[in-house]
């Protein structure tokens, strides 16, 4: 005891002072030792997932390796439809020598219900136009009431509205 009266006149603090400093310097030291112990712990767990996790990446792999063989396999699919649309479009070539080079439209198509096809059918209009057409319909609900409503179609003007007043029927 001598040891901390001597400490408690140097720092100038009482027995009860110097009991609860030893007190918490004791709590403090036990907390390191505890939270040592705890990140020990937590490294071999870690230790015991990247090993797990070697293992799912062998899963992985091999998982890859099959959508690998998989797109092979859609590849030459895709191929073999190609040469066969080829084909076809070699054969059509050939009947269409036969036949005028121009198509001439003749009839009347009904505008609400007109498709993308069957708009582009149509001489003057091609794909923009149609999908224009398809999407200014769309805007307008589903139903053009009027021929006046195509003016506000980009690249529809006064001579092509007349032209396609002729071709469109709104029912």
């Amino acid at each position: 005891m001598k040891v901390l009266e001597k400490l408690a006149v140097t720092l100038s603090f009482t027995k009860a002072e110097i009991s609860l400093v030893s007190v918490l310097l004791i709590f403090l030291v036990l907390g390191g030792i505890l939270k040592n112990i705890n990140s020990v712990e937590k490294a071999e767990t870690l230790v015991k997932k990247v090993e797990a996790s070697r293992y799912r990446e062998a899963e992985v792999d091999s998982l890859i390796s099959l959508a690998a063989i998989a797109q092979t396999t859609v590849k030459a699919d895709v191929m073999q439809s190609i040469e066969g649309e080829k084909a076809d479009a070699a054969t059509e070539k050939r009947t269409s020598r036969r036949v005028s080079e121009k198509k001439v439209f003749t009839g009347t198509i009904p505008f609400n219900r007109a498709t993308i096809k069957q708009l582009q059918s149509v001489p003057g209009i091609g794909p923009v136009m149609a999908e224009r057409l398809i999407t200014f319909r769309k805007a307008k609900g589903g139903k053009v009431l009027q021929f006046q409503d195509f003016l506000e179609v980009k690249g529809i003007g006064k001579k092509k509205l007349e032209f396609l007043s002729k071709h469109f029927t709104l029912e």
